[in-house]
């Protein structure tokens, strides 16, 4: 499926974002005590920091909401298959929302993309890491080309924290949607 994209430097998109979670969301019929947040990235480069800023603003932001990844525990490739082991161990049927920067063409820097589908980390500087995430959401930080570590390294912290801000809030406000609709009821 062709993925979504949300121009995080534009207003709306984080709201536009939210419906899009909870309609992929509310289509699978979800248990919202499976849902795991998993941050990917580290916050030793800084076009990978994407992941654990979202992951930091959500752990103080949705504290009954297990959120993996932050810049004090980062998810990287290290410990990524570790982590995902015990996401399975805790949860019977986590329905999990992946988060990771990514690197794509000119035009498409600042935007995040939504998928129904897992994200593959790692793929744009060649490691080997296991796909992840029923939803998955990624943040374009950087242009793809050689090497890609380097261009991780001279992306602008600007453009990453503006995404993760937008990533953050979309997610944020799926939540406390779904809050407000069970005090409703």
């Amino acid at each position: 499926m062709t993925p979504f994209y949300y121009n995080a430097f534009e207003q709306g998109e984080a709201l536009r974002m939210q419906q899009e979670i909870r309609n992929v969301i509310n289509e699978q019929d979800i248990d919202q005590s499976q849902i795991v947040v998993l941050c990917i990235g580290t916050d030793r480069a800084t076009g990978d920091c994407l992941g654990p800023l979202v992951g930091e603003h959500l752990k103080k932001l949705l504290s009954y909401v297990p959120v993996y990844g932050t810049l004090e525990t980062p998810v990287h490739a290290l410990n990524l298959e570790e982590t995902i082991e015990q996401i399975y161990n805790l949860y019977e049927n986590p329905f999990i929302i992946a988060v990771d920067a990514s690197l794509g063409i000119p035009e498409h820097i600042g935007y995040a993309t939504l998928s129904h589908s897992p994200l593959i980390p790692g793929k744009g500087v060649n490691k080997k890491l296991p796909a992840i995430g029923n939803l998955s959401i990624t943040g374009i930080v950087n242009i793809a080309g050689f090497p890609n570590s380097i261009l991780l390294q001279s992306t602008r912290l600007h453009t990453v924290v503006i995404l993760a801000e937008c990533i953050s809030t979309a997610i944020y406000w799926y939540f406390t949607d779904i809050e407000n609709d069970v005090q409703a009821i």
